[in-house]
């Protein structure tokens, strides 16, 4: 197994609920796939095999979370909202399946990398229409000339980053801060992900 220690270090700073699960994880995926090699993935822990992300994890406040990265190849979840990954919101080490069965898994996404089988092409349903703003955003950017000027420069695609990211604020207080964090970065011109845009 070749550890990575920026996932040591990933696993660490986590609740402690998530350590035992990404450790589990961590491990079965080593023990099916002995050649997986470990890496950063959108600052997330990845597995990677023959050149190909064969599986992310990552843990969020109340759960954690693996995705096979072809995963609908692999695995019938159901259609049903499963979290991240194909496993649902991983809540303790007893939701993840039992080795046997994570295993035949993992060697089912080894199988179509041996194999060269290509993932299957997505559909595109068509550009998304442009993002309607709130009104706080929008007087926000209307007083301030840089950020205004940026917002509009961006793409649908960029602009909708904040956009989503103000309108999904469940909390007054919150909206008012994600707006003024919103208008100091584009008044820097930085897009809303703009920290990870050199991982």
């Amino acid at each position: 197994m070749a550890s990575d220690p920026r996932i040591d270090a990933y696993i660490a700073r986590q609740a402690d609920f998530a350590r035992p699960i990404l450790e589990r994880l961590r491990s079965l995926v080593h023990a099916a796939c002995p050649q997986a090699e470990e890496t950063l993935k959108w600052s997330a822990p990845a597995f990677i095999y023959k050149g190909e992300i064969l599986g992310i994890m990552a843990a969020f406040k109340a759960h954690a979370a693996f995705n096979l990265w072809r995963g609908s190849q692999v695995i019938e979840t159901g259609g049903e909202d499963r979290a991240m990954g194909q496993f649902g919101r991983l809540a303790s080490v007893a939701d993840i399946p039992d080795q046997p069965a994570f295993e035949a898994i993992i060697h089912k996404a080894m199988a179509l990398t041996d194999t060269g089988v290509k993932a299957p092409k997505t559909k595109k349903s068509g550009p998304k229409p442009p993002p309607e703003a709130p009104g706080e955003l929008i007087e926000a950017l209307a007083a301030n000339d840089a950020a205004a000027a940026t917002f509009e420069a961006f793409s649908p695609s960029a602009k909708r980053d904040y956009v989503d990211w103000v309108a999904d604020a469940k909390q007054p207080a919150t909206r008012q801060r994600r707006i003024e964090q919103a208008v100091e970065w584009m008044a820097e011109g930085k897009k809303r992900h703009w920290k990870y845009e050199q991982c």
